[in-house]
């Protein structure tokens, strides 16, 4: 996976990296979880994610009835 950040991301980045003792894909992985537990947490998202799945599930059910 490749990620572009801005100079100054790059710098905050390996500031926090360095000020924790940890690599920088470390401090990237927690981010991940962390945004990722944050949404799960997020009732808006949820029920964002919610209509997303119900319209897919709509749309393979009329995907299939077409063939």
């Amino acid at each position: 996976m490749t990620i572009r950040l801005t100079d100054e991301q790059a710098e905050a980045l390996e500031t926090v990296a360095s000020v924790e003792q940890r690599a920088v894909s470390d401090v990237i992985r927690a981010a991940i979880s962390e945004h990722i537990e944050n949404r799960r947490k997020d009732p808006a998202f949820q029920d964002d994610l919610k209509a997303r799945l119900a319209r897919a599930r709509r749309l393979l059910a009329r995907q299939a009835g077409s063939e």
